[in-house]
């Protein structure tokens, strides 16, 4: 059995950070910088995507408590799925991976995206099925070797039988420390050869 673990943003969807904190400045009355102080670093969304709160409720009290504004849950989503796009080569050739093994999602996120990741990313759901996961689920995030050893251990499949595709360097690297196989994204083309070059490999 083969693994095929796959990144989400910048992999298979266009996500524009900027234009999602621009509808996060318009929804709060607050500023980027103010946003970055209040939320955006290691006690906030990245202790989210890391596990630190348990579900998208608890999530999004915290935030809401952080920034001093009410979000509701909808506005939230509203706000994070009007970010991204997807890219519809790179989906291509993970449902040709989906014809070689698992595939599942690996995706630097907290809860909320977690739980409402079908509505954000609706192209996948026929592809990855109920494999759609973040860090969040995983109680570490990428690049941390923990990530990925957690990951490997709920599908029980061997490293050597791994695939990860990813945008970042970092998250390659923490990919290699484990023994998987990493394919650094930078189009759809080189990742749908390396799935090919990954699987016939490991045949017979």
């Amino acid at each position: 059995m083969l693994l095929f673990i796959f990144d989400m943003d910048e992999v298979l969807y266009g996500y524009n950070w900027q234009q999602r904190m621009a509808g996060m400045t318009e929804l709060t009355g607050l500023s980027l910088e103010r946003l970055r102080e209040l939320w955006w670093h290691e006690e906030g969304e990245m202790a989210a995507e890391a596990g630190g709160f348990a579900t998208a409720e608890v999530y999004l009290a915290a935030f809401n408590d952080a920034i001093g504004v009410d979000v509701s849950e909808a506005d939230w989503v509203r706000v994070r799925g009007g970010a991204m796009e997807p890219w519809r080569d790179s989906i291509a050739a993970v449902r040709r991976a989906a014809e070689l093994g698992q595939v599942t999602l690996l995706t630097n996120n907290g809860p909320m995206t977690g739980k409402h990741l079908h509505q954000l990313a609706p192209e996948l759901v026929a592809v990855f099925g109920d494999h759609l996961f973040t860090s969040s689920d995983y109680g570490a995030r990428k690049p941390e070797p923990e990530v990925f050893r957690n990951v490997l251990e709920r599908y029980g499949i061997s490293a050597q039988n791994t695939f990860f595709a990813d945008d970042m360097q970092e998250n390659i690297d923490g990919a290699l420390s484990v023994g998987i196989t990493a394919h650094h994204f930078t189009d759809a083309p080189s990742l749908l050869a390396a799935i090919e070059e990954f699987a016939a490999a490991r045949q017979g």
